[in-house]
C-alpha cells in the first residue's frame, strides 16, 4: 500500500472486483472505459500493470493503474525513455466527482512515480474527453502529437516530465 497525505493506494484484489464492476456501470465511467470488459482475476494478476484502489478518509472512490510503456513492443509510447510510466484512472464514486479529488490523487501518484525514477509519465485520454484533458493540463501534461488510433482506441498522447 502507498499513502500520501490525503490518499491511500492499495493494490486492487479480487475482493474489489464487485466494486469495480459497479463503478464501471456508471455512465461517467462507462463512456470512456466501457462496462462490457469488466476487470477479472486475470487482469488483476497481470504483472505489466499495477492496479490501485484509491481511498480518501478510508472511503474507496477511484481506480488508478500505472504501467511500463515498454511492456508491449507495439505500445504507442514504446519509444519513450526507459523507465517511463503510463497512467489511467477514473473516479468510480459519483459523489466524489467535481470536487478536486481527480487532480489531487493523480498528482499524488505521479509524484510517487517520479520519486521511483520515472523520467516521463504519459497518458492517453480519448480526444473528446475534455474533462480528463483539462485535469491533465492542470497537472502539467502536454499533448505531444495528434490524436491517433491504437489497438486500445482513439487517443491523445500526453506527457509530463520530472
Amino acid at each position: 500500500m502507498t499513502q500520501t497525505d490525503d490518499y491511500r493506494f492499495h493494490k486492487a484484489t479480487v475482493e474489489d472486483l464487485d466494486m469495480l464492476a459497479q463503478w464501471q456501470s456508471h455512465p461517467h465511467v462507462s463512456a470512456w472505459w466501457g462496462s462490457d470488459h469488466p476487470f477479472d482475476e486475470g487482469k488483476l494478476r497481470d504483472p505489466l500493470v499495477a492496479r490501485w484502489i484509491v481511498t480518501a478518509n478510508e472511503r474507496p472512490f477511484a481506480f488508478m493503474q500505472d504501467y511500463s510503456v515498454h511492456g508491449w513492443n507495439d505500445h504507442h509510447f514504446f519509444r519513450l525513455p526507459k523507465g517511463s510510466r503510463g497512467i489511467d484512472q477514473f473516479i468510480g464514486d459519483p459523489a466524489m466527482i467535481g470536487i478536486g479529488h481527480g487532480s489531487a490523487f493523480i498528482a499524488a501518484r505521479i509524484q510517487v512515480l517520479f520519486e521511483q525514477g520515472a523520467p516521463v509519465i504519459v497518458t492517453d485520454p480519448h480526444p473528446e474527453n475534455a474533462w480528463a484533458i483539462a485535469v491533465y493540463k492542470k497537472l502539467g501534461f502536454e499533448a505531444f502529437g495528434a490524436p491517433q488510433a491504437t489497438k486500445w482506441g482513439l487517443i491523445l498522447p500526453m506527457r509530463v516530465s520530472h
